[in-house]
């Protein structure tokens, strides 16, 4: 059963949310919409590389809260609420320096003011990259 509130959602449609912002400015895009998960990629480039030639963390980050904010945002009637994130945690695991991370975004907790999100990032050959935990506030649109 989905979980997502509009349930006609495409991966196109979510990459189309986020033109002209941080995400859309590094590549995120989104590649697979599952009845509870969003699997959104980003490459490895010079705008995600830190000076060492490696996957920034906080570009990780980017691709965790983002996964998680537009999966909280796809549960929600976005017409009485809107979604915020209060809190991120990632974990860095493996370096990268080239090619895609896949980001896979799962709920925790779906619940009426918050939402817990799960996120692994994988490298191309499927490897652990970072772990990330996002909560986020539901509030109320005025």
């Amino acid at each position: 059963m989905s979980i997502w509130f509009e349930k006609s959602v495409t991966p196109t449609g979510i990459t189309m949310l986020a033109e002209d912002t941080m995400s859309h400015y590094l590549g995120l895009e989104c590649i697979e919409v599952g009845d509870d998960f969003l699997r959104l990629r980003m490459p490895v480039t010079e705008k995600t590389r830190q000076p060492y030639g490696l996957l920034h963390g906080g570009a990780s980050c980017v691709l965790a809260e983002t996964a998680g904010s537009l999966s909280s945002a796809l549960v929600i009637d976005q017409q009485l609420y809107k979604c915020v994130g209060i809190e991120i945690n990632a974990n860095h695991i493996r370096s990268v320096s080239e090619g895609y991370v896949t980001g896979i975004c799962k709920p925790l907790h779906l619940g009426k003011r918050t939402h817990v999100w799960d996120i692994k990032i994988f490298d191309d050959k499927d490897r652990l990259v970072c772990v990330s935990r996002l909560t986020v506030a539901i509030l109320e649109s005025k």
